[in-house]
C-alpha cells in the first residue's frame, strides 16, 4: 500500500511539472485583452470648410482571435460627409497577418448601406501596414478597398507617414454620389512628433481625389472633386 502511495505521488509530480508551465502560459502568456486606438484624430481645412474627421479601432481578444470594431468618418458644420462603422472577426493567418471578416455599414446622410466584409490586414514586405478588403452590399453592390501606409523614422521622436488608399465600386450609387469603377483616392502626409507611445500629436496634408463616375456626380452638384487639405491632430491609444 504504501508503495502504491509512492507511486501515485510520484506520478502527481511529473504531471504538476509538465501541466504548471502549460497552465501558467495559458494563463498569463496570453490574457484577454481591451485596446481602443485612433491613428487618425484630426481638423482638416477642406473645401466646405472646417471638418473634424476621425479613424480608429477598439478590439477584445486573444493573440489568436479577436473582436473588432473600426469607425471612420468626417464631419463639418453643415453635415456628415462620410460615417462608417465595421463589426469583425479577426483571426491571426501568419505572424503578420489577420484574416478579417463581418459586417459594414455606410450612414450616408442620404441613405444607409449594409454590406459583408472579408479581407485581410497586416505588414506587407518593407514593413508596409496594408488593408485589403472586399465588400458584398445589397442589390448586387461591390465594393474593394486598398490601404496602405509606412513609417519613415526621422529621429527618435519625428515620424513621417506617407499613406495611400483606393476606393472601388462595382455598380453605380448616385443617391449617395458615388459612381463605378475606381471612386476615389485619398493620399496622406503626416510628421508626427512621439510625446509619448499613448499620445502623438501630428501635422500634415491630406488630398483626396474622384475618379470616373463619380467625379462627374461630384461636380453635377457644384462640388470639387480634388481637394488638398492641411490636417492636424492626434494619434493615441489605451
Amino acid at each position: 500500500m504504501n508503495m502504491n502511495k509512492h507511486r501515485v505521488s510520484a506520478l502527481m509530480a511529473v504531471i504538476a511539472l509538465f501541466a504548471g508551465p502549460a497552465a501558467r502560459a495559458s494563463g498569463s502568456d496570453n490574457p484577454l485583452l481591451l485596446m481602443v486606438s485612433f491613428d487618425e484624430f484630426e481638423w482638416r481645412d477642406t473645401a466646405d470648410g472646417d471638418a473634424l474627421a476621425w479613424r480608429g479601432e477598439a478590439w477584445l481578444g486573444k493573440d489568436r482571435d479577436k473582436a473588432l470594431l473600426k469607425t471612420r468618418g468626417e464631419m463639418t458644420d453643415d453635415a456628415t460627409e462620410e460615417f462608417e462603422l465595421q463589426a469583425l472577426y479577426a483571426r491571426a493567418i501568419s505572424a503578420w497577418w489577420d484574416l478579417q471578416v463581418g459586417w459594414r455599414g455606410d450612414f450616408q446622410p442620404v441613405e444607409q448601406r449594409n454590406w459583408a466584409a472579408i479581407g485581410v490586414e497586416g505588414l506587407a514586405p518593407g514593413f508596409i501596414e496594408t488593408e485589403l478588403t472586399a465588400f458584398i452590399g445589397e442589390s448586387g453592390r461591390t465594393s474593394a478597398r486598398i490601404r496602405g501606409s509606412y513609417e519613415m523614422l526621422l529621429t527618435n521622436r519625428l515620424v513621417l507617414e506617407p499613406e495611400l488608399e483606393f476606393n472601388w465600386f462595382g455598380k453605380d450609387d448616385p443617391v449617395n454620389g458615388i459612381g463605378s469603377g475606381v471612386s476615389n483616392l485619398e493620399a496622406g502626409l503626416r510628421l508626427q512628433y512621439i510625446f509619448r507611445r499613448e499620445l502623438v500629436p501630428y501635422v500634415g496634408l491630406s488630398w483626396e481625389k474622384a475618379f470616373g463616375d463619380t467625379r462627374r456626380l461630384i461636380e453635377a452638384e457644384g462640388g470639387d472633386a480634388s481637394d488638398l487639405q492641411l490636417v492636424a491632430g492626434l494619434r493615441f491609444w489605451f
